[in-house]
């Protein structure tokens, strides 16, 4: 009996056990489900959705960017890239090992990058490849039944067709980074962006909106049928306000040498050609472009990759001449009859100070020491001046500060004063240095562009006009959405009379026979301008300029050339800077002569209309 009542009490305590294990699991099968449904249940749900349904990305075709006749500047062209998915190909790497060997890629480089994927972008394509070959699309393609995991898509990629041309201010697009991802809308990693020039300044109206569809797969990834598509809306054109042709014809007039030219309607502020040598190929960059590439383009020592038009910093030499010319008759110091004598040198101070021209040009007035860029005349007129009178009318015609291009990285340039000095030096200013600063050397430093504002305001009569690179923006079926009319930023403050003089002598500096811009006049037309030669380095007072070809380049004079034409009613205004060319004569008025030519033939041709250049472009 004890026996039992001890057998019952303990199967009483078994079935207690049993029924607190019971009790257990079963709340933590409760417990699990209510987590899978409730916690994980959306996640859970995307991944079987997803297992099922891919989204394919449709990228929009990016806008073109056209010359003001219509020519295409940039466009897209058609591009084979290959993609593998991550979770296609987590049981067999079958797929990977193939897609290596036809794609002639590292197998192992391939899995490091495809094991770098988070588990919630496993379903997300990852570009292999791109711009692939018909050799390879061929062989991926005649194997696609074998290949689960592996996409070959047509992607619209940008083409530059000049290539190197004008591509400062075209710019180029680059792969989106992480910083420029986390303020933007609309894209995703290995987008492509605008990074430089117009490409980076109209991104939002080139990039257009793009599209997708989703398409049903079977369980090893291979495309059953599209479910949904959305189409992508392609990008806005850019109208730019240049023309290839003149574009072709100032580049080819520089040939090996370096630097930049700026030419421009001076009654618009259009730019009409922007060079800067040395140039890069654009199509570089289209795709990511290769470590080699990379370091050649940023181990030349003559900076490819600068805009020296709106970017490179340099005295102006005796282009600056103007300016000094400008307050010496504003301010009375000097008149068109002032008469002062140069021998070739000029003592101040401690210091000889030298003309260009061994032995002087002797008693001269201020048209012939313009035309004939007499350089001991402005010391004197310098001196009458004063740094800060000087300054004063530089600032008036844009110097020293940026013009407000809309391109990016503009630099200012300097502009010194007397209080620039103080402030930035902490010393005074000696009048010894306005000696230099009167002839356009010391701490004055400029940009071609600032230097084409100068020269198109003395033309036009005093206007400023913003520079500009576009006309107008169109969306694809040519509906004009934006325009960009001529913008006066101000007027100088300059007497019609002065203006008149200073206009006569740059018509003498290249229609007198003893004009430094000599080799710059034509028959047909009449034009004006002013040489300039800046030094680089100090020479020493016995230097002869005839020693200049024997000192190493990166110390050489740059030559400079500033000129418009017509004289009377100017329709092209320029300037023109050879990085350490030497005299601005033999250097830069060659290479402005053939645009100025070049410029009066495009405009007595036969015009290509936008709808034109649309065609050829399309057919």
């Amino acid at each position: 009996m004890e026996l039992d009542t001890r057998r019952m009490e303990d199967l009483q305590e078994r079935q207690r056990y049993f029924k607190t294990f019971t009790g257990i699991a079963f709340f933590l099968i409760i417990l699990s489900l209510w987590s899978l449904q409730v916690i994980k249940g959306s996640e859970f749900k995307r991944l079987s959705e997803n297992n099922r349904i891919r989204i394919r990305d449709n990228p929009a075709e990016r806008g073109m960017i056209l010359d003001r006749k219509g020519r295409a500047l940039a466009h897209n062209r058609p591009s084979f890239e290959v993609y593998l998915i991550p979770e296609d190909l987590r049981e067999d790497q079958y797929t990977v090992k193939q897609v290596a060997g036809y794609l002639n890629l590292s197998e192992d480089e391939l899995k490091s990058r495809l094991k770098g994927i988070k588990r919630r972008f496993a379903f997300r394509p990852v570009k292999i490849k791109s711009d692939i070959d018909w050799k390879e699309l061929a062989m991926l393609e005649s194997n696609r039944i074998y290949l689960p995991g592996m996409l070959v898509d047509v992607r619209p990629r940008r083409f530059y067709p000049y290539g190197e041309l004008a591509a400062h201010l075209i710019g180029y697009l680059g792969e989106i980074d992480e910083d420029e991802l986390k303020g933007a809308k609309n894209y995703r990693l290995g987008s492509f962006v605008g990074k430089y020039g117009m490409e980076y300044q109209w991104e939002a109206d080139l990039k257009g909106r793009d599209g997708g569809q989703q398409v049903e797969v079977d369980a090893f990834g291979r495309e059953i049928k599209p479910l949904r598509r959305v189409e992508p809306t392609a990008g806005n054109n850019l109208i730019s306000t240049i023309d290839i042709d003149l574009q072709m014809i100032a580049e080819e007039a520089f040939k090996d040498k370096n630097g930049a030219l700026i030419a421009m309607d001076p009654k618009t502020g259009r730019i009409l050609a922007m060079v800067s040598k040395p140039s890069f190929d654009p199509n570089l960059f289209a795709h990511k472009i290769s470590q080699e590439d990379w370091r050649a383009l940023m181990e030349n020592p003559h900076r490819p990759l600068q805009n020296k038009g709106i970017q490179g910093q340099y005295p102006p030499g005796s282009v600056f001449k103007i300016i000094t010319a400008i307050a010496g008759l504003e301010t009375g110091a000097i008149t068109p009859q002032t008469q002062l004598t140069c021998t070739g040198f000029y003592n101040y101070g401690n210091r000889n100070f030298r003309c260009w021209k061994d032995g002087g040009h002797g008693s001269v007035n201020l048209h012939r020491a313009i035309v004939e860029s007499c350089d001991i005349y402005f010391y004197q007129v310098g001196l009458k001046v004063g740094v800060d009178n000087i300054s004063r009318y530089a600032n008036e015609f844009g110097l020293g500060k940026k013009t407000g291009i809309s391109l990016p990285h503009e630099r200012p340039g300097v502009l010194p004063s007397s209080f620039w000095k103080r402030k930035y030096l902490g010393v005074s200013w000696y009048s010894g240095e306005t000696i230099s600063f009167a002839v356009g050397q010391g701490y004055l430093n400029v940009t071609p562009l600032q230097l084409a504002l100068l020269i198109s305001a003395i033309a036009n009569g005093g206007k400023l006009y913003l520079p500009q690179v576009v006309e107008r923006v169109e969306n694809p079926s040519g509906e004009i959405l934006r325009e960009y009319p001529p913008v006066e930023l101000g007027r100088v403050h300059i007497s019609e009379k002065n203006l008149r003089i200073i206009q006569e002598a740059l018509l003498g500096v290249v229609n007198e026979p003893q004009g430094t811009g000599w080799g710059c006049a034509l028959k047909e037309v009449k034009v004006a301008g002013k040489t300039g030669t800046a030094q680089v380095v100090r020479m020493p007072d016995n230097f002869k300029r005839g020693d200049m070809n024997r000192m190493p380049l990166r110390f050489r004079d740059h030559a400079w050339f500033v000129a418009y034409a017509p004289w009377e009613d100017p329709k092209i205004a320029l300037s023109v800077l050879v990085e350490h060319g030497g005299f601005g004569a033999a250097a830069a008025v060659p290479i402005a002569r053939k645009v100025i030519e070049g410029y009066f033939k495009i405009e007595n041709s036969t015009s290509t209309t936008i709808a034109e250049g649309l065609n050829k472009i399309y057919d």
